[in-house]
């Protein structure tokens, strides 16, 4: 498996004229008279000086400035540079049809009845509350700064190529607040999902990986920005983070890769942080992304569609690689998604839930700090 270095260099376009945005993470540099040698981790990134007990703990690199919201862009025709781990190939095509296997059997489908379901109304916040609430697989109510952001929605009872949901949306739309903005991770259709967002105001605040924003423009989205990874815009005084995930993109049968994707961290003028995934892989990405925003309040971590293992590793995290997850990015609190909604894969329905359970005592965190949350539940930072 190959390892994306932090150094990607974006072209973007504002208007007429072009600019060069080049990662913050490029800082590496020999020792010598002019400064002490850099530490690196093994995937050869800058690891930055222990704080002293007296302070506090800073991004590593520092944060870039926000973006201007809406700003229209220039992109790579591509974006399989960015790729962690090369996509299935022949050989890995033709195992996956002789092996099959991308469902449970029926002994895996016969706890859908006992799917943790429990729908209950949205909690009070105020500006300086944060609080989430599952809506199902990697939709999510997130009350931050006084917004509401929806993360992936996917209100449809149905998705292209997957049997229907086997636990009904863990909130009515209708009982929704007015909605402050959406991120999106990445263009597969069960994070975007078409007939959910042809429900929003075509004014809604929409926050998307670097390419996908004519997808929007097409659907007369009208505020809409764009964003490479470790890049920022700020609404309402909401920073929004793109961050890199261990994934890739597809959407049609020419567009492999054409746009990116990662996962979103939303800070409110508080410091409070929401770090969501979206969807991915284990690897090296966490631990930068802790370093680079230290102090996570919550997690929102993918913990199902892991098996066959040999063929969904590199895309998906199983739950053992969630809470190693977790730690990687000293967050605080995790809370699992990305299960219990879709059958995507082979594992038993109610497996992920248990098995991040058991991997969640083993590594010795508190059980408070677990917010393994049925469809529907909420919960408030404290």
């Amino acid at each position: 498996m190959t390892q994306q270095s932090e150094t990607n260099t974006t072209t973007a376009t504002t208007g007429s004229s072009a600019t060069v945005t080049t990662d913050p993470t490029d800082t590496t540099h020999p020792g010598g008279p002019a400064g002490p040698a850099v530490t690196t981790d093994p995937a050869g990134a800058p690891l930055p000086p222990a704080p002293s007990p007296a302070s506090p703990l800073a991004p590593f690199p520092p944060l870039a400035e926000p973006r201007p919201l809406g700003e229209r862009r220039v992109w790579p025709r591509t974006f399989h540079d960015r790729l962690t781990a090369p996509l299935p190939g022949l050989k890995a095509m033709a195992r996956f049809a002789r092996e099959g296997a991308v469902r449970p059997g029926r002994e895996g489908l016969a706890d859908i009845p006992r799917l943790p379901f429990e729908p209950g109304p949205l909690p009070r916040v105020d500006t300086r509350t944060v609080a989430v609430t599952w809506a199902g697989h990697a939709s999510w109510v997130v009350r931050i700064g006084g917004l509401t952001v929806l993360t992936d929605p996917v209100w449809s009872r149905r998705i292209l190529g997957t049997p229907a949901r086997i636990t009904p949306v863990g909130v009515a739309w209708e009982a929704l607040p007015p909605v402050d903005a959406v991120v999106i991770s990445h263009n597969h259709y069960d994070h975007l999902d078409a007939p959910t967002l042809r429900r929003l105001p075509r004014d809604t605040p929409v926050f998307v990986p670097a390419g996908l924003g004519r997808w929007f423009q097409r659907r007369r989205f009208t505020r809409v920005t764009e964003l490479d990874w470790w890049e920022a815009a700020e609404l309402s005084g909401v920073r929004f983070d793109f961050v890199p995930a261990h994934h890739w993109s597809k959407r049609t049968l020419t567009d492999t890769c054409r746009t990116l994707w990662g996962g979103w961290v939303l800070t409110d003028p508080d410091g409070q942080r929401v770090y969501f995934a979206g969807d991915t892989g284990y690897g090296h990405w966490f631990g930068r992304i802790g370093r680079r925003y230290p102090g996570i309040d919550l997690a929102l971590l993918p913990i199902g569609a892991y098996d066959p293992r040999w063929w969904l590793s590199d895309v998906h995290c199983d739950p053992e690689e969630a809470v190693r997850a977790t730690q990687d990015l000293g967050a605080r609190r995790m809370a699992p998604m990305h299960w219990g909604t879709f059958v995507l894969s082979a594992e038993p329905v109610l497996e992920p839930l248990t098995r991040v359970r058991t991997a969640w005592e083993k590594a010795g965190l508190d059980r408070e700090d677990l917010w393994d949350l049925p469809v529907g539940a909420s919960r408030v930072l404290e």
